[in-house]
């Protein structure tokens, strides 16, 4: 059967709660193939977000409703994720004996051991990966704990911009749901890298098929850009971060700030795959993508595969996705590469 015969089935709205905006992605699946109907960037107030913990849910959710209204599509359910770097993940071998409410049990008595807060305090979540290959009678738990404050910021964000939030999940997992749209068809086995280029940090994912097998951020992103913009030019935030959005800065804050901070990007990328190669790595890159708002830089794809020696793409989920009649087309191509993950979260919806 052809693929637009099939019936349209909408999803939850991806919000991504960054520390300098919310990102809210609404697709639709048609089939095996999706298609946009509404994304929104809206700013955050510099005290909203900071170092990944929202402060202040009040003006999150006062960004959503904004986000909301741009969409101009009406949604109610959304799905969210926390860092990685909030999360601990651990694989529990649990005997097949247990299930239902005793697994549950055993879990929690299994974390008591390693997760360093009283678990009234925790957010925990499990799924059966499968029996243990050595030890059939064992079942291969992957754990997956948070603070439960990192979860209830977010989710009372999202419920009092009128949406309910359905699912929070892990940024990391949101991007590798999207290797399938980069790699356009199911991933291979060849290692392939993302770098997210946020507000305030770099983060690499490195993936092999379709698993992660490393992730690590550092403390970078384009509010250094900004920022000095701000110092050195007089110019509001603000006003900054909407010019950088537009392409709107002039020749001369272009030659003379922009281009030399794309150099100190490429340095930064280089710098965490150097990490990378150093933490007994799991195999070369064949390929690199870069997403965050940052990866937008004319001509830093390019600068970035002459210094590490690796292919390098923008990241753009959409390249191959239908897109809605509202949403305009070339601004959505310019802002992709910040979407990555908020287009992974509206994926999440479809795995329910």
């Amino acid at each position: 059967m052809l693929s637009f015969l099939k019936p349209k089935t909408a999803g939850w709205v991806g919000v991504d709660i960054g520390s300098a905006s919310v990102k809210l992605v609404a697709l639709t699946q048609h089939g095996q193939s999706y298609q946009i109907e509404g994304y929104a960037v809206v700013p955050l107030p510099p005290t909203a977000v900071v170092d990944g913990n929202v402060e202040i849910p009040d003006e999150v959710s006062d960004a959503i409703k904004r986000g909301l209204k741009i969409c101009g599509i009406p949604l109610s359910h959304a799905v969210t994720a926390v860092p990685s770097s909030a999360v601990i993940t651990k694989h529990l071998e649990i005997s097949n004996a247990f299930m239902g409410m005793e697994l549950e049990e055993q879990v929690q008595v299994e974390a008591d051991q390693f997760i360093p807060y009283p678990l009234e305090e925790v957010a925990l979540d499990f799924e059966i990966q499968g029996p243990v290959e050595k030890a059939p009678e064992l079942n291969d738990i992957l754990l997956v704990a948070c603070r439960r404050d990192d979860a209830d910021s977010r989710e009372d964000a999202i419920n009092g911009s009128g949406l309910k939030c359905e699912v929070i999940d892990i940024d990391t997992y949101a991007i590798e749901r999207t290797l399938p749209l980069l790699e356009h068809g199911e991933p291979g086995g060849q290692v392939v890298g993302i770098v997210d280029i946020g507000a305030a940090t770099l983060t690499l994912n490195v993936f092999k098929g379709k698993t992660i097998i490393y992730n690590r951020e550092q403390a970078f992103g384009g509010n250094d850009l900004t920022n000095m913009i701000h110092q050195l030019k007089g110019i509001e935030v603000a006003e900054v971060e909407r010019m950088l959005h537009a392409g709107e800065l002039g020749e001369e804050i272009m030659n003379e700030l922009v281009l030399p901070f794309r150099q100190t990007v490429v340095q930064q990328i280089s710098r965490a795959l150097q990490f990378y190669y150093s933490s007994g790595s799991q195999g070369q890159l064949g390929k690199l993508y870069l997403a965050g708002g940052v990866s937008g830089i004319d001509g830093l794809a390019e600068m970035a595969a002459e210094e590490v020696g690796i292919q390098t793409l923008v990241a753009n989920p959409f390249l191959n996705m239908q897109v809605a009649s509202k949403v305009n087309a070339t601004r959505l191509q310019k802002d992709a590469p910040s979407l990555l993950k908020a287009c992974g979260l509206a994926q999440r919806s479809f795995d329910i």
